[in-house]
């Protein structure tokens, strides 16, 4: 008989083993599908530098975590879930069990424990499209909204005309709470801690028109988030972020747009980006925001 899972609440010291679960069962996905993509996993120097990369958003998630659980088996974390509440909307930032395992019962255990259907007046996940997965986020109550496309290409010069003016976000009270307003109005909901990791992490833009705020965008080798109050500013927007990538020496420039974002999707075909073989779905309880005026978090653990 096979040792029986236990599950404990995890911490920052779990952060390196739950990536490397989190890169075996990508390997594995990657598989399944036939992709013809490589992975970090099974070399150790790729590896190593992927976690150094990952680290900053994984110890971000970590400190600002709703909840954090881990199932183990013969003192081995087999599967790991972990959730974050903002401002009343709770989201399934990572959810990944070993393969070999899944389908036992163990990713039940795991979402019941870190997604629990009452607590939070919205729930959400940015999910990939294995099936075995998608059964249980349905089962707990979240629903497809609309698909999430990777674009990306070798970042060019971009000549654009805009009255938008492009000044760069400093951190302070004023910022978040400047920023915070956009979200409200965007993704309907606040993230200040969020906020403060990008503003900590990436190079951001705050887009002014007649002196008043009209989004705000992060640019580097992980762009995004994007959101802007009037969508039509997209083109131009992405313009002034391809060649903010391209002065800075960026080998690739990538964004993660919700299909709903037809103005950026147009765009970005136009100047003959690239779909990248993986698409994400936006899942949640029940339909809220205006994605249509939004570009993802890349990469897209969080909203």
């Amino acid at each position: 008989m096979s040792a029986p899972i236990t599950y404990e609440q995890g911490n920052l010291s779990d952060n390196h083993d739950v990536f490397l679960l989190f890169e075996e069962t990508l390997a594995d996905f990657v598989q399944r599908l036939g992709f013809a993509g490589a992975t970090s996993w099974g070399d150790n120097e790729k590896l190593e530098k992927m976690w150094q990369q990952r680290r900053p958003l994984f110890e971000h998630i970590t400190h600002t975590k709703d909840q954090f659980w881990l199932a183990r088996q013969n003192n081995q974390i087999v599967g790991y879930a972990r959730t974050t509440m903002r401002d009343g909307t709770q989201e399934l930032t990572e959810f990944f069990v070993k393969p070999g395992i899944q389908s036992g019962g163990v990713g039940r255990g795991l979402i019941e424990r870190a997604f629990p259907q009452e607590g939070a007046e919205r729930r959400i996940i940015i999910a990939t499209a294995d099936f075995r997965a998608q059964a249980l986020y349905l089962k707990s109550g979240v629903f497809p909204r609309f698909p999430i496309y990777y674009f990306g290409r070798e970042p060019e010069q971009v000549p654009f005309a805009s009255d938008l003016q492009f000044v760069p976000l400093v951190n302070h009270a004023e910022t978040i709470s400047t920023l915070a307003a956009i979200d409200k109005e965007t993704i309907g909901f606040r993230r200040d801690a969020d906020q403060q990791w990008f503003l900590a992490n990436r190079r951001g833009y705050l887009y002014v028109r007649d002196g008043r705020p009209a989004g705000y965008g992060y640019v580097g080798e992980n762009s995004g988030p994007f959101a802007l109050l009037d969508a039509t500013d997209f083109p131009a927007v992405l313009a002034h972020a391809e060649s903010t990538a391209q002065a800075e020496g960026l080998k690739r420039f990538g964004v993660e747009v919700p299909t709903v974002n037809e103005t950026a999707v147009s765009y970005l075909l136009s100047r003959n980006f690239k779909l990248d073989v993986f698409i994400a779905m936006f899942m949640s309880d029940r339909p809220f925001g205006n994605f249509d005026r939004y570009i993802i978090t890349s990469p897209p653990f969080f909203l």
